[in-house]
């Protein structure tokens, strides 16, 4: 019987009902033997999350404002589920320290972790399955970096203890026992962590979509899903705006060779889509996706490859600034450094008069409101075409190209183009290769 490591999000945890589901998919199948709940999501569009409420009552307390009426709606919550689901589990007993801690200003890697500590404990009692505090499990180093040594030795151990337990997500704890949280949507690194320690035949990341499309579906109107994708592919159309579980969770296991399935709690029997090392490929691409809001920094200068140290001297005035890029398309005597809107906010006067004064060159050209489109397949690479392909499609669409950059694997090309014609542009590439 295969192993399975099922992480549910707040979405799949946001009311009674939501439970049941997950205590239905969980039950179905013997091998799903680990669960890590995150903690409760909205349950509708107006609705808050229970960690932001968290977030909130640390600020309340840190500016001396009253947080009992913002942590009253936390309880009526976790008091709710589980009255409707009928346990019989005094979760009020935990809130009450809860409040406590709060009350005394404790941590605020402790307060935002208490979402999953309490869904965790509830969905343990209504699958009867153990409950294994994360923090006993999941360590980080005293220079707050995940210690993934000792966290793997530790989960095996201790895990190998129970045949079946829920571990909460997003936290674990420092050298001197701190609660220490991963970045939002940590959840899913615990569930990637905990399947690596267990070595499980198969990490499940439950959520309320299917595993991911080939396409954004606010732009393409029912996209093709994507049924395998490869940790390159996801990592090329995750960086461009394509997220569906964080960007951190693929390290664990693809290091221990574990495939993630991206599963549906609102849809159990849809297949998702699966992520793994390699796959065989039938189409040319797997998926576009793209990102707004870019400015492009253009420079010329004659035998820039002969002026030793100029990459490094233009690379230390973003360094300086506290600027980071995002592509760096050259050619013998040009470069352009891509660099996201929000990082040059206030600071790109300072920067061009830095750049024209240390680095002297004989053009410099500023473009803003440009998007990146990338277009990402693993087998890119071995078909014929797949450019020329591209570049038609946008020139049929009469879309202006403004930078071409080409990943060395291969397996990208990403185009620049104006913001305004964004959503035209996916439209084009995605009728060139899909339709």
């Amino acid at each position: 019987m295969k192993l399975k490591v099922a992480k549910f999000g707040g979405s799949s945890l946001a009311n009674a009902d939501q439970f049941r589901k997950v205590r239905s998919i969980v039950l179905a199948d013997e091998s799903r033997r680990y669960v890590i709940p995150s903690a409760p999501g909205k349950r509708y569009a107006e609705d808050s999350k229970i960690t932001d409420l968290l977030y909130l009552c640390h600020a309340h307390v840190q500016h001396a404002v009253p947080f009992e009426e913002v942590f009253q709606i936390i309880t009526d919550r976790y008091l709710g589920i589980v009255a409707e689901l009928g346990l019989d589990l005094d979760i009020g007993a935990e809130l009450k320290i809860i409040k406590e801690k709060i009350k005394n200003h404790a941590s605020l890697d402790y307060i935002a972790s208490r979402g999953e500590y309490l869904n965790g404990i509830i969905l343990a009692n209504y699958l009867n399955y153990a409950f294994v505090d994360a923090a006993e499990v999941v360590f980080f180093k005293q220079n707050g970096s995940f210690d993934a040594e000792r966290t793997n030795v530790v989960i095996a151990q201790r895990l190998s203890k129970y045949p079946k337990a829920v571990i909460p997500g997003f936290y674990g704890s420092t050298p001197n026992g701190e609660i220490k949280i991963f970045s939002r949507g940590g959840s899913d690194i615990t569930g990637a962590i905990v399947a690596r320690g267990v070595q499980a035949d198969i990490y499940e990341n439950w959520t309320d979509v299917s595993g991911f499309l080939m396409a954004d579906p606010r732009i393409i109107d029912n996209p093709k899903p994507i049924e395998t994708i490869t940790y390159r592919e996801l990592r090329e159309l995750s960086y461009m705006g394509a997220s569906v579980l964080h960007e951190e969770t693929i390290f664990p296991v693809r290091k221990a060779g574990i495939p993630i399935n991206i599963k549906n709690t609102n849809d159990p029997v849809h297949p998702g889509t699966l992520i793994v090392n390699e796959a065989k490929r039938t189409a040319a691409i797997t998926g576009i996706a793209g990102r707004k809001d870019f400015t492009v920094i253009h420079l010329e200068k004659n035998l820039m490859k002969s002026d030793i140290g100029f990459v490094r001297k233009l690379l230390t005035i973003f360094e300086m600034n506290g600027v980071y890029f995002e592509h760096i398309p050259s050619s013998i005597d040009t470069l352009s450094i891509v660099i996201t809107d929000y990082q040059i906010e206030n600071k790109l006067d300072k920067i061009i008069r830095e750049i024209q004064q240390q680095c002297n060159p004989d053009a410099l050209e500023v473009y803003p409101n440009m998007a990146l489109i990338a277009t990402v397949g693993q087998g890119m690479s071995y078909t014929p075409g797949m450019a020329a392909k591209l570049f038609t499609a946008l020139a049929n669409a009469n879309i202006n190209i403004r930078m071409i950059d080409q990943g060395s694997s291969e397996i990208n090309i990403i185009v620049g183009i104006e913001t305004q014609d964004f959503e035209k542009a996916v439209h084009a590439i995605y009728n060139a290769f899909v339709e």
